[in-house]
């Protein structure tokens, strides 16, 4: 076992055996940290979600280990209700999938990434190796939702957002709940910004989806 000691902006060494598991020992102030673990092999970053179920982990195309708390719990309804927007209106359409904030993804550059929502056309989950469906896909979602909590900086999820149009989705949304705006990121276009919108209508992959923002705002609306 390789004991991993870290605080936000400190760097680790991998362990050589991901099979004898990975100890943390990281003060719940400093979260989100990063640890630079290096590459992983799909059964080896299983395993460790696994062995660190109260975490939420990503990693970078870096090879850094991105490790994130639990999500609040006012932010667990909030995120939700978007996922069950975005998921009652695919089952209407019928063209793509919606996938719940637990996904991974593996993105060709490298990272694997777990959006707060996402959706991709059926067409092209139909184009995967049969024997890769029961594992990570990789591949970019074409539509992806980022929900920023309390305890998510700005300027993270602003990279992220980048990354994943870099990486194909051809839409993303960051939902900011401190600023209560949602930012539209496309292909070659810089982010557009909505002030406390009612509503965001969907285009490209996902037109005709639109979500109603009362509800994430506040889930115990009337």
């Amino acid at each position: 076992m390789v004991r991993i000691r870290s605080c936000l902006g400190d760097r680790a060494e991998p362990s050589e055996d991901y099979t004898e598991g990975m100890s943390f020992v990281i003060d719940e102030a400093f979260l989100p940290a990063v640890l630079t673990v290096g590459p992983m092999t799909d059964e080896e970053f299983a395993k460790l979600c696994e062995e660190h179920a109260d975490l939420n982990l990503e990693v970078t195309a870096e090879g850094e280990l991105v490790v994130m708390p639990q999500t609040f719990t006012l932010t667990g309804a909030r995120n939700q209700e978007l996922g069950a927007q975005l998921h009652n209106w695919a089952r209407r359409d019928k063209r793509g999938v919606a996938f719940d904030s637990s996904t991974g993804w593996v993105l060709p550059n490298g990272a694997r990434r777990s959006p707060d929502a996402a959706w991709v056309f059926k067409s092209r989950v139909r184009e995967l190796d049969p024997a890769t469906l029961h594992r990570f896909w990789r591949l970019c979602p074409d539509f992806v939702i980022e929900l920023r909590s309390q305890s998510d900086r700005i300027g993270t999820l602003r990279s992220k957002m980048k990354e994943w149009i870099a990486n194909g989705a051809q839409l993303g949304w960051l939902v900011d709940l401190e600023s209560r705006a949602v930012e539209i990121y496309r292909a070659g276009r810089e982010a557009e910004v909505l002030t406390d919108p009612v509503e965001v209508r969907g285009e490209g992959p996902v037109e005709g989806f639109v979500l109603e923002l009362a509800p994430v705002w506040d889930p115990f609306g009337d």
